[in-house]
């Protein structure tokens, strides 16, 4: 077994708060070694955001498992010597400031690449690095506001709904952890680094898909619609006798199925229904003629039995029950540190899984703050 595709990758980690981390976590769970370059004394941001557990920071926890950390103030001459020298070994460097601070502070990518031309250089920003708000700074909600994403949340008439989930931040980290690996296949054949910008903004439009297609071919705006996808029918969440769930028969031979499974067969012959298009277009009649159906039994009968007819169904778990659910523990999907303070902490695990990589249910915990720094400096042959 190797210890990931990343083996043998050194990263400089000067993100914070989600965007960052949750791209520098993603290459570490690939095998990459992870070094965190926090500020002084008060470190990454999300430590001092709950939850708490014995005064540290679950949050900080679930995002920065497996990495190092070390203190230093890019400010201070000795504290940069120190930096630089880490860059002339490192294979890729991540950073979430907004656009301009890395230049200012003397790092930008002008500066680094001649200095060090086989660094891959990583900025995830609210913004990215050009156009007008290149130096505003923003946060996951700031984004999912500009971005479009919020005014298809929600019902029809209700207040602005922020999806969920930091959607805003984590496609900003995927994407750029994408970009990364990108770039480091390239250098491969190269020999030289690129910079990979990644705007938060940019993220949220690029994750928009179906709504941009109906605006550019209809030229309507998109609102929300609920649990209803936008163009394919029946693809929502049901009522049941006793609560609901979730049917998504997206082609003809599937909405076969699923009248014939519910007794209901002449809904094909309905000229209403006869193709997607038009279910589209009658969707809320649809649904009263599926809740009718529906209402003769309750959600955990009615899965069973749209299951067995390969219909694609499922229910509406709430955390604590997708966590628990069977599938999501096959797939080591909650794995578990060992926090020296906290003790056994549970979180999301990876989901990559690569063949003849191992995908431990334990992983090592997050650091504290500058815990490394001794070790860190003796291989860099620095007092």
């Amino acid at each position: 077994m190797t210890t990931g595709p990343l083996s043998g990758v050194l990263v400089l980690d000067l993100t914070r708060v989600l965007a960052g981390p949750y791209c520098t976590m993603v290459l570490s769970d690939l095998g990459a070694r992870v070094v965190k370059l926090e500020p002084p004394k008060v470190g990454d941001d999300s430590r001092a955001i709950g939850p708490f557990i014995k005064g540290k920071s679950a949050y900080f926890m679930s995002i920065n498992r497996g990495k190092e950390s070390m203190a230093l103030d890019l400010k201070a001459p000795a504290d940069r010597a120190i930096f630089e020298k880490l860059l002339s070994v490192a294979d890729v460097l991540v950073e979430n400031y907004r656009g301009g601070t890395m230049e200012k502070l003397g790092y930008g990518w002008e500066t680094l690449h001649p200095r060090y031309p086989r660094l891959i250089y990583a900025a995830a920003s609210g913004f990215g690095h050009h156009g007008p708000y290149r130096t505003r700074a923003a946060y996951d909600m700031v984004v999912q506001g500009m971005g479009g994403i919020m005014s298809l949340t929600g019902h029809p008439g209700s207040p602005p709904t922020r999806v969920g989930t930091s959607v805003g931040d984590i496609t900003a980290g995927l994407f750029t952890a994408i970009g990364i690996n990108a770039a480091l296949f390239e250098r491969e054949k190269s020999g030289k680094g690129r910079k990979v910008d990644v705007a938060m903004l940019d993220c949220q439009i690029a994750i928009l898909e179906n709504a941009i297609a109906r605006y550019f071919s209809t030229g309507q705006i998109p609102g929300p619609l609920g649990a209803r996808h936008p163009s394919i029918t029946p693809f929502e969440a049901f009522k049941t006798a006793d609560g609901w769930m979730i049917i998504a028969a997206g082609n003809e031979p599937l909405f076969r199925k699923l009248a014939d499974v519910l007794g209901r067969g002449d809904l094909c012959d309905d000229p209403r229904f006869a193709s997607n298009d038009l279910r589209t277009r009658n969707a809320p009649a649809l649904k009263v003629e599926i809740e009718a159906a529906l209402a003769a039994a309750g959600t955990a009968a009615w899965l069973e039995r749209i299951d067995a007819a390969g219909v694609p169904c499922g229910p509406i778990n709430n955390v604590e029950q997708a966590l628990t659910d069977p599938q999501i523990q096959a797939r080591n999907m909650v794995v578990s540190v060992d926090d020296p303070d906290v003790g056994e902490l549970k979180m999301a695990g990876n989901p990559i899984k690569l063949s003849g990589v191992a995908d431990p249910a334990t992983r090592r915990p997050a650091p504290a703050l500058d815990a490394d720094r001794a070790r860190i400096l003796a291989e860099l042959g620095l007092s």
